[in-house]
């Protein structure tokens, strides 16, 4: 029987594809890998793209402090139609036709007025649990439940582009912000609603986009080479912490 390899200590940074959970790249990376001690600092939705922050072996303790970081973001929105989840991966619940006076201008008013502290109510279709029930399990029966808004700083919602009924943005942001929340709270002060139709995490703290790799290239990689490409833990967080 081969024996496993010894286990990695630090951080990988892998860029998420849409279409699978977070949870599904920590269980390929057990695989990969084959060891147990994986995490992630930070879940990213099924629809969502970009900078998960993957903890391997003695980093799983930085898990706490490394979500506390402040996330940064690019996305797209669609003007017109709110969603049950308020993201494209929903049931479609109203439609209402753009006007021609919502200007890029009139994007970027509201958009500036959305930043800095406020209270944020998370989603039903979340993970965030009531009484330990997955708030999204109670959505999925069409019930609906009170929630307690939850404080959020967003340090910066800039409109990047306007082809209406579609915008894209970048928005910086702290932990726990529900972006497509953000975007379809934009839309319902705007008027005609809106959903989120595409995420990409660019940044989670000092992390950055550029440091990440794909599954795919991951897959191709031999162990020497998957190492080299580790954050190490003293670079990512403070002596106390390590």
């Amino acid at each position: 029987m081969t024996p496993n390899p010894p286990e990695l200590d630090g951080i990988l940074v892998v860029d998420k594809p849409s279409g699978i959970t977070s949870h599904d790249v920590v269980n390929q990376l057990r695989r990969l890998l084959r060891m147990k001690r994986i995490g992630h600092a930070g879940t990213l939705d099924p629809m969502a793209t970009g900078v998960l922050v993957i903890l391997l072996g003695k980093a799983t303790k930085l898990s706490q402090y490394l979500m506390s970081h402040d996330k940064e973001y690019e996305g797209t929105l669609r003007l017109g139609q709110t969603t049950d989840t308020q993201d494209a991966d929903g049931e479609i619940l109203v439609t209402i036709p753009v006007p021609a006076t919502l200007t890029a201008d009139a994007l970027t008013a509201a958009m500036d007025k959305m930043q800095g502290d406020q209270y944020q109510t998370p989603p039903m279709f979340s993970a965030k649990k009531i009484q330990g029930v997955p708030l999204y399990k109670l959505a999925r029966k069409g019930e609906t439940v009170e929630r307690e808004p939850r404080f959020i700083h967003i340090g910066q919602f800039t409109l990047l582009g306007y082809t209406p009924p579609d915008a894209t943005f970048r928005v910086k942001c702290s932990k726990g912000t529900y972006v497509r929340t953000l975007a379809h709270d934009l839309g319902h002060t705007l008027g005609p609603g809106a959903h989120l139709t595409a995420l990409r995490r660019t940044a989670s703290g000092e992390i950055r986009i550029g440091q990440a790799t794909t599954l795919p290239e991951l897959e191709k990689m031999a162990l020497p080479e998957i190492r080299a490409r580790l954050v190490p833990m003293w670079k990512a967080a403070p002596s106390h912490a390590v």
